[in-house]
């Protein structure tokens, strides 16, 4: 077992890995190393046959050029014998052959009985045809492997006979084998010291790490006087050195346990949600400031106060409370002094113990009282337009009961009934059609067709589009540009709508005789701000505020009886902002009113077009 737990260290392991790399390391060398050797050598030896048999080539070319005997005259051959004799070669066999491939003499006295006879091997015809490179690798009959040359001799332009040549690779292997003798030898005692160093280097490496781990033991056991030592300047020495600071921080840490407790206790006191945490019994442990304030508990909690009965829970709230399935739920709180009741959002979070069931519960409480409120608003804005539809709905059916009943009978009668359902059917397509417009700005479907407009030539379009009215009510209506603007990047359609409610509700508004302004300049904002003022009957200061809200009026009947549908403002509200800008009102009782809108004055709109 100490053997096995000791190849488990990280000493061991460095140990291994150390020797196994230089292991590695030497085998690629030395199988390069061995390789180009080998390949050296044999190249050297080849090209050593090959010298050789070129030069007995031309020394046999010139011998049977020189002498006119044959091949089987005793003189050429005892001739040629003796100048192969003294190209000795150690362990090969040099042959001399004729034009047909006989053998005329070899340096082998063993291989005289072959004298005469033909060599048929493949270099020999190659040579005999003429191809100077030929060679390949033989096995004797002595079992070693031979290298093989054979260089055709030619005299006169012609191909008078071959040398073959195949010597022995005895001592080229002999010498590998040396060398690799050799090589092992090093790369065993390579091992050995690789093995000792790596031993030293270990023992360097994990020693410190053993000292570090007393050290750490001595650390969870609270004991943070002790001191990590350093051995050095290196990882270690530096890793003992964070060490040691580790140790020390943590030390401050721990001392600060008791502060951070006092920051989290700041912390929930001045969270803008109250927070309020119970046990697994659901007995109220803690609660912040802010859910006292929304609960109404100005004074101490009282002790025990379950949560259920805090925060007024039913019995089927309390049982999914108790049973961990509470997720959030809306309450009414009434404060002390305050008619308004404030709405709340509570959000029970249980808190699960890492071996089952539950410890207790969060329970986080947010005031959504202005969401509540503007839930309302869109219920009180369905209302108001199913209010807006039943009216004129009502009054058309009435009279076209009436109708039915005999008034059709009565033309002058009949005329006055069917203009009262058409004004009122007119009443509720513009209704309608208002809304849709509403809907499609809300929902950003409306795209602005943005193109430059002559901001003076709107002005006119609009008043000459008022003009019959005008004339009737005898009103002074007048435009004006001031110096610096000229045109504008903005949808031509959208703003001729907004300006066109802005002065019809002037027209509506002001009395015979009364006086209508269309300004358009340049605000401090850099902004094209168009105006409407009229010196009509004013508005009250505690409905301005409101003006802008669909289907507000501040005299309803009257407004109803004018044709109004009371979104004309909100649509062009609507309009403005999606230009970018935004619309006031300034109005005074009896002295008229005044509507701004601003819009963008710069060219990045070109884009938009």
């Amino acid at each position: 077992m100490k053997r096995l737990s000791f190849f488990r260290t990280i000493q061991a392991k460095l140990i291994i890995i150390y020797v196994l790399l230089i292991l590695i390391a030497m085998q690629l060398i030395g199988v390069y190393f061995v390789s180009s050797m080998k390949n050296s050598l044999t190249e050297n030896f080849t090209k050593d046959l090959k010298a050789r048999a070129e030069m007995l080539s031309i020394l046999t070319a010139d011998k049977f050029g020189s002498e006119t005997a044959t091949s089987d005259d005793e003189t050429s051959v005892d001739s040629l014998r003796g100048m192969v004799n003294n190209l000795y070669i150690n362990g090969a066999e040099i042959q001399v052959l004729d034009a047909s491939g006989k053998i005329i003499t070899t340096s082998v006295p063993s291989q005289n009985d072959y004298v005469g006879q033909r060599n048929t091997q493949t270099v020999v015809s190659r040579a005999l045809q003429g191809i100077s490179d030929n060679e390949e690798y033989i096995i004797g009959d002595d079992n070693v492997r031979k290298k093989v040359v054979a260089k055709p001799v030619v005299s006169g332009g012609k191909i008078v006979g071959a040398i073959y040549i195949a010597a022995d690779m005895k001592d080229l292997y002999a010498t590998m084998s040396r060398i690799n003798r050799v090589f092992i030898s090093g790369l065993l005692l390579a091992l050995a010291l690789t093995a000792v160093l790596g031993v030293i280097l270990a023992h360097t490496i994990t020693q410190p790490i053993k000292e570090m781990t007393r050290h750490a033991t001595a650390v969870a056991e609270g004991r943070f006087n002790r001191k990590m030592p350093v051995f050095g300047n290196d990882e270690i020495g530096q890793l003992s050195q964070a060490f040691n600071y580790m140790t020390g921080r943590l030390r401050e840490a721990l001392s600060q346990n008791e502060e951070e407790k006092e920051k989290l206790a700041s912390i929930l006191t001045n969270m803008s949600d109250g927070v309020v945490a119970t046990d697994e019994r659901g007995i109220v442990i803690l609660m912040n400031r802010r859910a006292a304030l929304m609960l109404g508990e100005e004074g101490p909690l009282p002790e025990g106060a379950p949560l259920e009965l805090l925060l007024g829970l039913d019995p089927e709230q309390a049982g999914a409370l108790s049973g961990g399935n509470a997720q959030s739920s809306l309450l009414r709180l009434s404060h002390h002094g305050s008619e308004d009741p404030n709405i709340v959002r509570v959000t029970f979070t249980p808190i699960h113990r890492r071996e089952g069931g539950i410890a207790g519960t969060i329970a986080v409480l947010q005031d959504v009282t202005d969401q509540e409120n503007l839930e309302e608003s869109r219920r009180e804005f369905v209302a108001n337009v199913s209010h807006e539809l039943r009216t004129p709905l009502t009054t058309i059916k009435s009279y076209a009961e009436a109708l039915d009943d005999g008034a059709l009978d009565d033309p002058q009668l009949a005329a006055r009934f069917v203009g009262v359902i058409r004004n009122e059917t007119e009443r509720m397509i513009r209704l309608v059609t208002d809304l849709l417009h509403l809907s499609r700005l809300d929902s950003k479907e409306a795209r602005l067709r943005i193109q430059q407009t002559d901001i003076a030539e709107m002005l006119e379009d609009v008043a000459d589009r008022f003009s019959f009215q005008i004339r009737q009510k005898r009103i002074d209506i007048s435009t004006r540009v001031r110096r610096g603007i000229s045109s504008a990047w903005l949808d031509r359609d959208q703003i001729d709508q907004v300006l066109g409610n802005l002065v019809s509700n002037a027209l509506k508004y002001t009395p015979e005789g009364g006086k209508i302004e269309l300004e358009a300049c340049r605000n401090e904002e850099g902004m094209l701000a168009i105006s409407v003022r009229d010196s009509g009957i004013g508005i009250p200061k505690k409905d301005i505020e409101r003006i802008f809200e669909r289907f507000y009026r501040v005299d309803k009947a009257r407004s109803r009886n004018m044709g109004g549908t009371g979104l004309g403002l909100s649509i062009a509200r609507e309009i403005v902002k999606a230009h970018g800008g935004s619309i006031s009102l300034q109005s005074e009782l009896d002295q008229g009113s005044k509507v701004t809108f601003t819009l963008p004055l710069d060219e990045q709109r070109r884009g938009q077009a």
